[in-house]
């Protein structure tokens, strides 16, 4: 880092002690930082950037960290520090939670440094990557339909809540930036990405040095996916529930508490399991994906004559990360495939999970098969040129000095909605420095992986139907 930084990140460390967050449980003498006996901030490159390394070893389940309740930020505390917010909200109370402490944290940021928080506000990303801040360039090139609806939704969603607010904002005399669609969509996505449960208010709470933690998918290190937790006994299924629990408010110590969720080194990054997200769902709330995340999904539009055999939602409907067709997306498939007088009969020995007949599960695995390969042809890219053009922009550095004629089409059509074709190569090196151009990368990454599970679904099934049919023989 930076000396600025450093020197920043310093006087925070230092206001965070003053607000009582610590992660020494047995100091009691005042410390100059809130981290350094368990914790110290890091930086983590190829897994999110700042984070949290231990200071030592430490042991499954050790309390880590304690961020006392007055530390807290929550709309309760903002409204009952500003008597003009209190006031203001009263006449507002068709506003969600979450747009009133977005807000509410506007309205803070308005403040300045007469801010009791504007030492933790100084600190928080300028920008977010989440898909509501998405440009048609970069919705488009996630390609698949399920995703590009995803993103335009949370776009349009994202401006009618800020036509919503807009009375709110005049009324607490914000100023002129802080009520354009930039403004809000900074504020909306640091509670979507930041914010943390609390019982008493949906909207959860921002929680100043436990937002320095990184996400860990649940299923990584041995701990079972939601898939798993899904099929698994009940006593499973609660067992896996505890160890997806790393970090809550505990009313008895009137303070947020975040634990080790297993043994680590010294200098090791700590994690923190936010729960299980499809890569599209973190996009969506978080502004990243995962290069490997065990709960990522590909969901398989089914025919509509199969919906009305299938007794489950939607999103269980699906392939997993390794190209595994759901239990749901079996089940029904294997419904489907039997002779219609029979399906009653044998309805209830199907959704125990259990296959009926080779033939059977030939046809399923044929269908399956089929309908990942028309989805892949559906897509105006291959899963070889996506890795292509991803090796292509991740070195954009080495390749700014290339020929137009050189550079791969898609490349090159980007350059073109930015109005940069032609350009000099220091100007597509400033590109390269841009959100806009971080966010498109993100949109290949995800069809990437995408397509990676379709393709790996095709060789589970033709392995599988193969065998079936081996068998059978």
């Amino acid at each position: 880092m930076e000396e600025r930084e450093v020197a920043s990140l310093r006087r925070f460390l230092r206001w965070a002690a003053e607000q009582g967050i610590t992660d020494s449980l047995s100091s009691t003498t005042p410390s100059d930082s809130s981290l350094g006996h368990s914790l110290f901030v890091s930086h983590f490159p190829e897994a999110g950037g700042r984070g949290l390394a231990a200071a030592r070893d430490l042991c499954k389940g050790e309390l880590i960290l304690r961020v006392p309740k007055t530390a807290l930020i929550t709309t309760e505390v903002l409204a009952n520090n500003d008597h003009s917010l209190s006031l203001a909200l009263q006449s507002h109370t068709s506003l969600s939670p979450t747009q009133i402490l977005a807000i509410s944290l506007l309205n803070e940021v308005n403040k300045g440094n007469s801010s009791r928080w504007y030492t933790y506000l100084k600190q928080l990303p300028r920008s977010y990557d989440i898909l509501a801040g998405f440009h048609p360039v970069e919705i488009q090139a996630l390609q698949a339909d399920d995703a590009i609806w995803a993103a335009e939704k949370a776009v349009q969603k994202a401006k009618l809540e800020l036509m919503e607010v807009s009375v709110l904002m005049h009324e607490l005399k914000l100023k002129q930036h802080l009520m354009t669609l930039k403004a809000w969509l900074w504020a909306s996505a640091t509670i979507s990405s930041r914010t943390m449960h609390i019982p008493w208010d949906s909207a959860g709470c921002l929680c100043p040095v436990g937002d320095f933690f990184n996400y860990d998918a649940p299923g990584s290190h041995g701990v079972e996916n939601s898939e798993d937790l899904f099929n698994g006994s009940d006593e499973h299924s609660m067992t896996t529930v505890t160890r997806l629990i790393d970090a809550e408010y505990e009313e008895d110590l009137t303070a947020y508490c975040f634990y080790s969720r297993r043994n680590y080194r010294k200098g090791e990054q700590i994690l923190l399991s936010y729960g299980t997200y499809t890569n599209l769902e973190l996009l969506e709330h978080y502004g990243f994906l995962l290069t490997d995340n065990p709960n990522d999904k590909a969901f398989i539009p089914l025919e509509p004559n199969m919906c009305q055999l299938c007794s489950w939602s939607s999103d269980l409907i699906h392939i997993g990360k390794e190209g595994n067709p759901s239990f749901a997306l079996l089940s029904t498939l294997r419904l489907w495939a039997t002779p219609q007088d029979m399906r009653k009969s044998i309805k209830q020995y199907v959704y125990s999970g259990n296959q009926l007949s080779p033939e059977n599960e030939v046809s399923v695995m044929e269908w399956v098969m089929h309908k990942c390969v028309v989805l892949l042809g559906n897509l105006p890219t291959s899963l070889e040129s996506d890795k292509n053009l991803l090796r292509f922009v991740e070195n954009i550095l080495e390749y700014c000095k290339m020929e137009c004629g050189e550079m791969p089409q898609e490349f090159k059509n980007f350059l073109e909605r930015k109005n940069l074709i032609g350009e000099k190569a220091c100007l597509i090196t400033s590109l390269a420095k841009t959100r806009s151009f971080e966010r498109w990368k993100l949109a290949i990454k995800w069809r990437l992986h995408f397509k990676a599970m379709l393709h790996k679904c095709i060789e589970y099934c033709t392995k599988t139907r193969d065998k079936k049919i081996s068998q059978n023989n």
